[in-house]
């Protein structure tokens, strides 16, 4: 059996369950490679990687290079020794870098590649309406997520699953496929094979237009863009609201199929609902954000909120 000494790259809390995981299994990993601190917030203070965060209170060796070729980060990273790096949403990385350990550099992807390549394939699976998913390790060669698969695992999506939902239980189920990878690694009985090719479902990175909800669209299209999108980066709206147009995140709704004679984008009210009309039915909404105010559920925003007869979204 090879002693594995492993370097962990990764950023957000996804990649610190499957970190936690490699810890718990008494894995030696000599350091940890996370992204620089950036300024957040209005006050534009430094926040640090989740990653970060964590490794630090596990006292574990933390680089943050902003130049993953650069000279100085090199050869601190060969000065680690180790023979094994495992990637966990993190970014593109140099052939130097991959190249450099002995067993190898593999990733673990939150999807069944080759489908969803790419930075958000939680959310897009979501959206698209996807039924099942799962998770991939791999080694990284020289392309974005097509390095030859080592292990992958399934599991079903439910028709309410949000990506955060989905985010716990492939982290979860990531956490043992990593594990798995490694100790086949360490016993020398890892065999890969070549990714099918497929018709490519791209999982590109999400920008704020993308989050707009078209309420002309299907239904399901609508909710499973809402639940595709929460709790973050959030779909959002434009509430035309007496002549005052307010721009407003959906957090969480339900769909409800009935045939109805309103006008797209309708806003209809009671006491405790708010429902938008849209093709085929109703998105009732049950969380929402106006801008300055906290998220909150809408029984509590029909409270201190009143819509007109002619309120629509747009």
């Amino acid at each position: 059996m090879n002693d594995v000494r492993i370097v962990f790259m990764g950023t957000p809390d996804f990649a610190v369950g499957i970190l936690k995981s490699l810890l718990d299994h008494k894995f030696n990993v000599v350091g940890v490679i996370t992204a620089p601190d950036k300024p957040k917030g209005r006050g534009r203070k430094l926040s640090q990687p989740a990653v970060k965060i964590f490794a630090v209170a596990q006292q574990l060796l933390v680089l943050q290079p902003k130049n993953l070729k650069s000279k100085d980060f090199i050869e601190k990273l060969s000065e680690l020794n180790a023979n094994l790096q495992i990637v966990v949403a993190f970014r593109m990385l140099p052939k130097v870098v991959w190249q450099l350990p002995s067993f190898g550099t593999f990733n673990l992807h939150a999807s069944l590649l080759p489908e969803y390549r790419g930075a958000a394939p939680i959310n897009w699976a979501i959206i698209n309406g996807e039924t099942k998913t799962g998770v991939t390790t791999f080694f990284i060669d020289e392309k974005i997520d097509t390095g030859e698969i080592i292990l992958q695992d399934e599991i079903d999506i439910d028709i309410n699953d949000t990506a955060g939902d989905l985010h716990d239980k492939l982290m979860k189920i990531g956490s043992q496929l990593v594990i798995k990878t490694v100790n086949l690694i360490q016993q020398g009985n890892v065999k890969t094979i070549k990714q099918p090719i497929k018709e490519e479902k791209p999982a590109p990175k999400i920008y704020k237009e993308t989050c707009k909800i078209d309420w002309n669209e299907p239904i399901d299209t609508i909710y499973n863009k809402i639940r595709g999108l929460s709790p973050y980066p959030t779909s959002w709206t434009i509430i035309d609201n007496q002549n005052e147009n307010i721009e407003a995140k959906i957090y969480s709704a339900s769909k409800i199929l009935e045939e109805h004679q309103y006008s797209t984008g309708s806003i209809i009210t009671t006491k405790t609902e708010l429902k938008i009309a849209v093709k085929d039915g109703f998105i009732l909404i049950n969380e929402i954000q106006l801008p300055g105010k906290r998220k909150m559920n809408v029984k509590d925003l029909l409270n201190g909120y009143a819509f007109n007869a002619y309120s629509k979204m747009c």
